[in-house]
């Protein structure tokens, strides 16, 4: 993978010269690269894929490389969400597809835990939040329903090869803070255009320290900077993952050799672990994020612990932490959407499951939800502090609602005492 006497190369050029075929890649270039898996949902996918596979009379290059999960309009509440799922329904028998996962959580959650992902592959999404593949070390992006046209029928799809910038954190982050804090601190510090058709690699020993989950969660927000993608260098942390998916062949999956080699072109920033506080993000932009003590007395109305960044198992065991059988303040309702049926299975397993719902935790379907705005259970008005990634307004369903952003132990915390509060004070 690495030859001496080629140029250094950065992780994301290594992943794109694999996909295409080549040796080395430099930034810049036009690739056509082939695309190892194609994943997209009830409200991407087969809906809009459809019609337009049918008017070309084409057909899809291969089904064993297609994964479609039903997340976003599930369960279906109203006539126009049961018409887009039973479109996707028919849609997958009618193709015969191998690979579905009907109602089992949200799709950048449950495409990892299938064992659908390894480092080295190059893969698409037909979600923005697809970057949450590159915390296995793949190269995996959103893509549009256009370009996913071309994907399913050529199984091919042009990258240009994109600068890297590496977010390198040393030290350890203190007990009560996490990867969903880094983020918000990256993206409140370069805002949602900083890494703009970028490849952002998180590196260093912070980063190296994060479990899987947590790792996934900064891939997924690469987003809120507008990189392309959001990469990890894969090391035992992802094997052992792989391996407890039952990938079968997960203790030999290669993970020799992606990484960025030293000295390859790459602009660095350096972060302090140690010294980051608790972050929340203002409405209505993820880059409206300070520490949470700036936000001392906001009165809070609704607590969320929902969606792909903020309800994996290490969510719920966060907020459960915090709990410790408390309940929350009056007047705060508490709202938990565990992101996949596996993960709820084992907080239930593990008690998590009743320390929320003794905190006064109404447990919603694994699925998008509110952090989609489906579903209506966001009040007009509210101010509601969520472990969701965004908080544009409108995106929870009610334009009035003021939604912050903070992790599973501060949206806990905040909901104990109703008002935003620094999760730490109560771990002491």
């Amino acid at each position: 993978m690495t030859n001496p006497e080629w140029p250094a190369q950065t992780l994301a050029q290594k992943l794109l010269a694999k996909a295409a075929g080549r040796e080395q890649v430099a930034v810049g270039e036009i690739l056509n690269c082939r695309v190892d898996l194609a994943m997209f949902h009830d409200s991407s996918g087969p809906r809009r894929l459809k019609p337009m596979l049918d008017e070309l009379g084409a057909t899809i290059w291969d089904k064993s490389r297609v994964v479609l999960v039903m997340d976003h309009y599930v369960p279906e509440q109203d006539e126009d969400s049961r018409r887009i799922v039973r479109i996707a329904r028919d849609w997958a028998s009618e193709q015969r597809l191998p690979h579905v996962y009907d109602s089992i959580g949200i799709c950048h959650v449950v495409v990892p835990q299938k064992g659908h992902i390894r480092p080295g592959m190059f893969c698409v999404g037909g979600d923005s939040h697809s970057p949450t593949g590159g915390a296995f070390g793949a190269y995996m992006f959103g893509i549009g329903s256009t370009e996913m046209l071309g994907v399913m029928v050529t199984g091919e799809l042009w990258v240009r090869v994109p600068e890297t910038l590496r977010m390198q954190w040393h030290g350890q982050l203190q007990a009560g803070v996490t990867a969903k804090d880094m983020m918000l601190h990256m993206v409140g510090r370069f805002g949602m255009n900083g890494g703009q058709y970028q490849a952002v690699e998180f590196c260093g020993p912070a980063v190296q320290a994060l479990s899987m989950q947590e790792r996934m969660t900064l891939s997924n927000m690469s987003a809120e900077m507008g990189a392309q993608v959001g990469l990890i260098a894969p090391d035992q942390t992802t094997r052992d993952w792989l391996a407890a998916t039952g990938e079968p062949a997960a203790r030999e999956v290669d993970i020799d050799g992606w990484w960025t080699d030293e000295g390859a072109a790459a602009t660095t920033h350096t972060f302090d672990a140690a010294s980051l506080a608790p972050q929340v993000a203002a409405p209505h932009s993820p880059a409206n994020t300070r520490a949470v003590q700036a936000f001392n007395k906001v009165r809070i109305d609704v607590a969320y612990i929902g969606a792909c960044t903020g309800a994996k198992l290490d969510d719920l065991r966060a907020a459960a932490h915090v709990f410790k059988g408390a309940k929350v303040a009056s007047g705060v309702r508490l709202m938990v959407a565990p992101a996949s049926v596996q993960d709820q299975q084992q907080a239930e397993s593990e008690g998590v499951m009743a320390v929320l719902r003794q905190a006064g935790a109404e447990v919603l379907p694994t699925a998008c939800g509110a952090c989609s705005g489906y579903g209506g259970t966001i009040p007009d008005g509210a101010n509601v502090i969520a472990t969701t990634a965004r908080n544009f307004k409108g995106r929870m369903g009610s334009v009035s609602a003021q939604v912050y952003l903070a992790s599973p132990y501060t949206v806990a915390a905040s909901a104990l005492r109703g008002e935003i509060s620094d999760p730490r004070e109560m771990m002491a």
